[in-house]
């Protein structure tokens, strides 16, 4: 079976929702509608179908979704994610973030990037890396190993993403042979 996209996963679990919760997906949005919560704020609406109603989390990202756009937002394009990630105070990391991705595309026609609000995924099969702008100063890649190599820039962690491990870039001259080394281990050990 090929892995399935984001979409394509929301897209069951909707299809699922009234026979694990009891209630079909326009009837959730009628319900967060009612509650008084806004639904533009997907996270006090994931919130409380949690606390109030005891929906799994995959019912509840699909519900608070699917209330927020009929509220009228609009999900973000991977760009429009990324570009989000690094204005401000951490818009000179950019470059770094670019110079990542680029490797990290170069290792297979397989690569695709995906969109999330505080780091970027890359998927394969499964995600092997993902890339976060984790303070001012520097960014974070995490990444998904099996078996880790051994390297000292490497420490065990479980952010961002799916991340086993992860290593710290402050500048373009840390982006070297070692690191395009542990990623593409990463894409490897996760086709």
């Amino acid at each position: 079976m090929p892995p399935r996209s984001p979409q394509e996963m929301m897209a069951a679990v909707a299809a699922n929702l009234q026979q694990r919760t009891g209630r079909s997906l326009s009837e959730w949005v009628e319900l967060v509608n009612a509650s008084g919560i806004d639904p533009l704020d997907q996270k006090a609406v994931r919130n409380w179908l949690k606390t109030q109603h005891g929906v799994p989390q995959n019912s509840q990202w699909e519900i608070a979704e699917t209330a927020a756009c009929a509220a009228g937002w609009v999900r973000p394009s991977v760009e429009g994610y990324i570009d989000s990630q690094y204005t401000g105070p951490k818009a000179h990391l950019r470059p770094l973030f670019d110079r990542l991705r680029e490797i990290i595309e170069a290792l297979g026609d397989d690569v695709r990037a995906e969109g999330r609000s505080t780091y970027t995924p890359f998927v394969r099969r499964r995600q092997f890396a993902a890339v976060a702008a984790a303070s001012r100063a520097r960014i974070e890649v995490g990444l998904r190993f099996t078996n880790p190599p051994a390297s000292p820039r490497l420490s065990p962690a479980k952010a961002p993403g799916q991340a086993t491990h992860k290593l710290s870039v402050s500048s373009l001259e840390e982006i070297d042979e070692e690191v395009a080394a542990l990623l593409r281990e990463s894409y490897e050990q996760n086709g």
